[in-house]
């Protein structure tokens, strides 16, 4: 599994990023002092642009992905914000090529999902396109395999048994009544 929507926080703490038990703001009186609600919005916002951000993830990535799992910041309110998260995503190639193309391309869209798909998004996505040509170029190989035919990739007809069955042809001799003659198409008028 592949971590997608890894995100760390830009912001800078806040001033009081831990309160005391019961208090509200660095005055203990419940007011937050102008620097501290400008703290509260600022993660407030980064809380939304996260959840949004690995909810794309999961959205597009469905059943192959697990999480999404968030870090938090307490703000200086007291409240946990999400500041950072993650969404996993099975990124194992398939058994069959057909199979490995069609995951890859889900990993690589989830990957992508986001508006603003992170440094480790834009990854996710590269592997899964370099797993779906692996997969591609397996799946050209085994069709080439089976037009070649059955008997472990050799040629249908091999250039010995083409060799032999006009060696053959040219040893047929002609019907009784001479070699055949062209048949003629009388057109009428």
């Amino acid at each position: 599994m592949a971590p997608i929507g890894s995100l760390s926080p830009p912001l800078p703490s806040p001033a009081h990023p831990t309160a005391g038990p019961g208090r509200r703001g660095a005055s203990g009186t419940g007011e937050l002092t102008t620097e501290e609600q400008q703290a509260v919005k600022a993660l407030k916002r980064r809380d939304q642009e996260v959840r949004t951000h690995e909810q794309a993830h999961k959205a597009v990535g469905g059943s192959l992905t697990a999480g999404p799992f968030y870090e938090y910041t307490k703000g200086p309110d007291g409240q946990r914000y999400a500041t950072g998260g993650e969404v996993t995503i099975d990124t194992a190639p398939e058994r069959e090529p057909d199979a490995t193309i069609r995951k890859m391309d889900i990993v690589k869209r989830a990957a992508l999902a986001p508006a603003e798909p992170s440094p480790q998004d834009r990854a996710v996505a590269a592997r899964a396109e370099a797993l779906r040509a692996q997969a591609q170029a397996d799946l050209l190989e085994q069709q080439q395999a089976a037009r070649d035919g059955q008997d472990g990739g050799r040629p249908a007809v091999t250039a010995e048994a083409a060799s032999q069955a006009y060696r053959r042809a040219a040893t047929i001799t002609e019907p009784p009544g001479g070699p055949p003659q062209p048949i003629r198409f009388a057109r009428s008028i």
